[in-house]
Parts: structure tokens; sequence; C-alpha cells
């Protein structure tokens, strides 16, 4: 007898389609699963036999064969062993009736049939939704995960038996439903801008790095707070949107990083050692898993000590913060997975992190130096629209608390969120008119924005085109650097509230062009 049973798999962030076939036929007793599965997906049938006979049930004295369909799609993880043993039950009779094809099964299941969290329900959920399914089955501490999908029956199961109770009618337990998900507005933070002393431009420069999404390299002895800087960035970012929330949730439950507790409306913040391998922050690896660039997207990927990476791994980065995507190729299969990352780095300006500074002597020799900096190439470096200097705090700063308040997270966010309102407001409008067609999704801050519409979306008053064009035949802009220095300019307009770029908002983008710090000076 043959039972199909419809279960689900992810392939990068999206979830397809399988459908578990079970055959039982006369012969000595066996037990196969074929249609490529990996080593966790085999092993199933050590798991699925153990929960048949721990639960009461029997295993059928036949040929067991399970496909999972498409055969031509390497499967792989252990979701599987919930649809395999309720299609062995079926096939060999022993369910009242027949298994609905409108419920998509997944599962992993102990030895003694309880049912254990997998990886990747969201977006088989998404996908279950799409494809018109009317319930999905899952493990009990998957459930509210699932429950983030509107539009589809979600059942969460705490073992083998209540999984057949429900396939067999019975009513199957209301997962809980998400309350209102707590917006950024009300998020807590134990540290603040406010608790830096000095470093007003820094501050300044991470105000607009929040504000536009564009990436950052600060370059300052040890101790100036490049750290403090970074990682007090996430006070002042503006908080996702329901749809980038959701493409969040969705790379956390593949990454098995989710909680399964709400949708977080926070950008990610992710801060690799510099130890990290290439497939680590890129993804790949076995199972070609997503790496940080992609836990990072729509959020922030801070890289300590940039020149203590290995210069690969920096390499690798290139691509992704261009196209905002990165495409991990295999012989049998490619992985598309989102990347769209604000980069933010920090680094010394030579091996003993004193080179330039007043009062402090460098040791190191202007050969060591530049060996140093060669480490970050030029092509990466023009990518990073922000070149900030962090000097040593003065220590007239720790002797007063002159300018904390006018520097707080608070009032940085606030200025923050109505840059980030007026982006919103332009972009929208663009696609609105018509003038590029579908609106592109991602693009909701000024590093986004696309070539085609620079021009457009940055007018310029005629003194800042007159800066910009000397800028360019002084500094030796690329066409890159001219594109970052007006989205730059861009996005300090906007924080001024201004709908034109003045020559002063020009003139404030330029400087962070200026590669002093990389220069070894």
């Amino acid at each position: 007898m043959i039972a199909e049973i419809r279960s689900g798999a992810v392939m990068g962030i999206d979830g397809f389609g399988v459908t578990v076939e079970i055959d039982l036929a006369t012969g000595l007793p066996s037990f196969t699963i074929v249609g490529l599965p990996n080593a966790a997906v085999r092993e199933s049938r050590e798991r699925v036999t153990s929960a048949i006979k721990n639960n009461g049930f029997k295993l059928p004295q036949k040929r067991i064969t399970v496909n999972l369909a498409p055969a031509d799609v390497r499967k792989q993880g252990a979701a599987f062993d919930l649809p395999i043993a309720i299609g062995i039950l079926a096939a060999s009779g022993q369910t009242a009736g027949e298994i609905s094809a409108q419920s998509l099964i997944l599962g992993e299941l102990a030895l003694d049939g309880r049912l254990k969290r997998v990886k990747g329900v969201l977006p088989i959920a998404l996908y279950a939704r799409d494809r018109g399914f009317g319930r999905i089955l899952v493990p009990e501490a998957n459930g509210m995960e699932a429950a983030v999908v509107k539009g589809i029956e979600v059942a969460p199961c705490a073992d083998l038996r209540e999984a057949l109770r429900v396939l067999e009618g019975g009513t199957p337990r209301a997962p809980e439903r998400f309350g209102e998900p707590r917006r950024a507005e009300t998020r807590r933070f134990d540290f603040d801008y406010a608790q830096i002393m000095g470093q007003a431009a820094a501050k300044r420069a991470m105000q607009i790095a929040a504000a536009g999404g564009h990436h950052v390299i600060m370059v300052g002895p040890p101790g100036s707070g490049k750290t403090m800087l970074a990682k007090r960035l996430p006070t002042i970012l503006p908080p996702l949107g329901e749809e980038e929330a959701l493409e969040n949730a969705k790379i956390a439950s593949v990454a098995g990083n989710g909680n399964g507790a709400a949708l977080s409306f926070e950008r990610p913040f992710r801060a690799p050692h510099h130890s990290a391998s290439d497939a680590g922050i890129v993804g790949g690896g076995r199972g070609a898993s997503p790496g940080e660039i992609t836990i990072a997207h729509n959020g922030v990927l801070f890289l300590d000590e940039l020149t203590e990476f290995k210069r690969n791994v920096l390499e690798s980065l290139r691509q992704p913060l261009e196209e905002g995507r990165i495409v991990i190729s295999r012989a049998n299969a490619s992985f598309a997975y989102p990347a769209r990352f604000q980069l933010v780095a920090a680094m010394n300006p030579c091996p003993c992190g004193y080179a330039g500074t007043a009062g402090q002597p460098c040791r190191c020799t202007p050969i060591s130096i530049r060996r140093y900096l060669a480490k970050i190439s030029g092509p990466l470096i023009d990518r990073i629209a922000l070149h900030v200097p962090v000097k040593p705090v003065d220590p007239r700063d720790f002797e007063s608390d002159s300018g904390i308040s006018e520097m707080s997270s608070e009032k940085m966010r606030r200025e923050v969120l109505g840059a980030v309102d007026m982006q919103r407001e332009r972009f929208r409008a663009l696609s609105v008119a018509g003038k590029n067609g579908p609106e592109r999704p991602g693009v909701a801050r000024n590093a986004d924005m696309p070539v085609s519409d620079l021009e457009s979306l940055s007018l310029m008053e005629r003194e800042a085109r007159e800066l910009l064009s000397a800028a360019q035949r002084r500094l030796l802009f690329s066409a890159r650097s001219r594109r970052n220095v007006i989205q730059v300019a861009r996005t300090i307009a906007d924080l001024d509230a201004s709908e034109g770029i003045a020559a002063r908002h020009l003139a404030e983008a330029v400087q962070y062009r200026v590669p002093r710090f990389l220069e070894g000076s």
C-alpha cells in the first residue's frame, strides 16, 4: 500500500514542498529512504522505528521504501521524521481514515515519540500558506514561530500521538498568537552615546551612518572609543518595517537563531571575531548555511580590528556590499541568501596603534605601516562611504559634562527617524509616480539609492555642484566614491530637513572621503 504525506524543506531562505511517499511491499523486512537524503535524513530510520514501537504501534514487517520527491533536490535535516512516521502508520492501516492532503507536516522525533524543534519552520509555513494548504503541523516548540504567518491554521504537537489525534479529526491546540510586537520606540538600552566623553565628530558620523544606512570605517589609536561608538549604533537605528522583520525572522529560522517568541523590529547587530572563516562570514560549509553577512541582513555587521581578519574573508565582502546578496555555489546546487547589511569597521592606523597621535610616539617603520594598511584593499575601502578618524579623548572632556545631553542617543535617534521618514516618502513618491515601475524592495534609505535615480533624488544647489566638481578633480574620486559623496550629502541634508543639497551639506560629505589616515600619515 502507498501513502503520501505533504511536507516541506528550505532552499536558501525560501520554503518548498516535499512529498513523502511510503510504499509497503512484501519481501524481507527493510527500510530504505531515497530522494537524495543526507545523513540526518537517512538516520530517520532509527528514530522513526523507535518512536513507532515506543508509542504502542507496530512497525510493518515489510519492505518499507520512502521516497522524498522531488528526487533531484538534496534533502537535509530531521524535519521529515514525523511525516515518515505518519506515512508508515497510514500505509499500514494504523490510522483512522486518510490523512488530508491539505495538511503539511514537519517535526523531528525523539526515540520516545516526542517532537523536537526544527529549523526553517517560518519559510515553510509561508510556502504552505501561499500554496493553499489549510493546516501545518509543527513541533510544540515551533508553534509560536509558525503562528507569525496569518492565513493558515497552525497545529503545534507535543508528540507523535498528538499529531495523529489532530490528523484524525481532533481539535488542535491553538498556539499563542503574538500580541503587537514591541516597537523600537519603546526599546531600552543599558548604554547610550551620552556615556562617551567627547568624540562629537565621530558621533556625528555615526548619526549620518544610521540615518542613511552608509558603511563606516573608524581609524584611531587604542582606547579612543571606536568600539564604544560602534556598539551604541543600535540605540539610534530606525526600526525594521514589517516586511523587513518577517524577512529577518525567516533568516533566523533557517539559521536556527530564532527564539520562537515574536517578530523583532530591532535591526540585527553582529560582531564576529576576527578569527572567523570565510564560510562563517559569507556562508557555506556543510549544508551551505547562511553566514554572518546574511544574519546581519537589514542590520549592522561590525568588524572590530579589521586588519586582523584574513584578507580572503575581507575580499569576499566586496560583491555582497554592492549587490546586497550572496550566491553560494556547490556542484549540484546554488543557494542565494540576502545580505544587505551595513558595514561598520574599526582599525588602528598602524601595528602599534599610535601613528599620527600627538604625544604618543609611533614605533612602526614606514614599511611596516604600509604593509599593515595593505591588508585592506583599495576596492573594499572604496565601497565604504564614511572614513572617520577617531582621535584620543581630550582629558578636559573628563572634567566637564558639557555637551553630553546634546549628543545623547535619544536626541540623535529622533533626528535619525525624521531623516528616515523623509527618505521613505521620497522613495514612495518616486514609485507612485511610476518612474521606476514597481517599488524596489530594500530601497528605504539613501545608501540603497539606485544609480539611475541618484541625480533626480539628490537635487543640488549650484554652489554644491561646483564644490563637488572641484573636490572630484582634486581628490580624484572614482565613480563609486562620487556616488557615495552624493548619497552621504543627501543624508546630511535630510538630517537638516532640507529638500535640496546645499554647499555645506556637500562639504561635510566630502570630508569623509579624505583618506588621510589610510596613507600612514
